[in-house]
């Protein structure tokens, strides 16, 4: 078999970092399958369920509380045990009574955050581009491969909040100055706060956001890993994810 593995397995040294899986427990691990999230980006939910929530032993185990049913993501069921699961997705356990926000912390590893319940029909999605479709609708695509038409008027960089049980919008954050966000990628990952700044490149370079955090410390960063969270306050409670 090749280093890398094959197609459904991936040596764990070789493992993207923002897996929390040890590299040297045991020798393999499942790849993510092609999905809704990139493979750097997300954990297969064989991961998930083995080596993150271990609610089950070995993999046989696993594929066994996968295959039952009993774990749905963003509310709908998934028996795949290389399905994608990435940020801000939602896994709910119904017999358990317990549901999951996948978030990142601070040393750039996916992480779940425990939920209210009540909570588990609210999800927080990111537009990454919008198009013109047939008839002049705009279609906004989402960075959890969600495509979405609605009537609503939203930039790029905008993060939505999606009532999963309806497929609908119920509010929407602003990328702007003064916005509450959780800082996806660059040595800052994990880190929360405002925008103070936002720097639009009049060049190649890519546009930057100045945030201070709840240190009253300012950083730059890329906007692109600016993932709004809230207005003034966040909206989804982050403070257990880098204690």
């Amino acid at each position: 078999m090749a280093n890398m593995g094959s197609r459904k397995h991936l040596k764990r040294y070789k493992a993207p970092k923002s897996w929390p899986i040890h590299p040297k427990e045991k020798t393999w691990t499942v790849k993510p399958a092609a999905g809704p999230h990139a493979i750097e980006d997300s954990l297969s939910l064989m991961v998930v369920v083995r080596d993150v929530l271990k609610i089950a032993d070995n993999s046989r185990e696993a594929k066994t509380i996968i295959n039952s049913g009993d774990i749905l993501i963003d509310g709908k069921v998934k028996k795949d045990y290389k399905y994608p699961v990435g940020l801000m997705d939602i896994i709910t356990i119904p017999k358990n009574e317990t549901s999951y926000r996948v978030l990142l912390d601070n040393k750039n590893r996916l992480t779940l955050l425990k939920i209210n319940n009540n909570d588990a029909d609210e999800k927080l999605s990111k537009i990454v581009n919008k198009t013109t479709i047939k008839g002049g609708k705009i279609q906004y695509n989402l960075h959890d491969g969600r495509n979405l038409l609605t009537d609503g008027d939203y930039k790029v960089g905008d993060v939505l909040s999606l009532k999963l049980s309806e497929q609908e919008v119920q509010n929407s954050f602003k990328l702007e100055e003064g916005a509450t966000v959780l800082v996806t990628g660059g040595k800052h990952t994990g880190e929360i706060g405002k925008i103070s700044e936002i720097i639009i490149s009049k060049t190649s370079n890519p546009n930057t956001v100045i945030i201070e955090n709840n240190k009253k410390e300012n950083f730059l960063t890329l906007k692109d890993y600016a993932f709004v969270i809230g207005g003034e306050k966040p909206v989804i409670d982050l403070l257990e994810v880098n204690q």
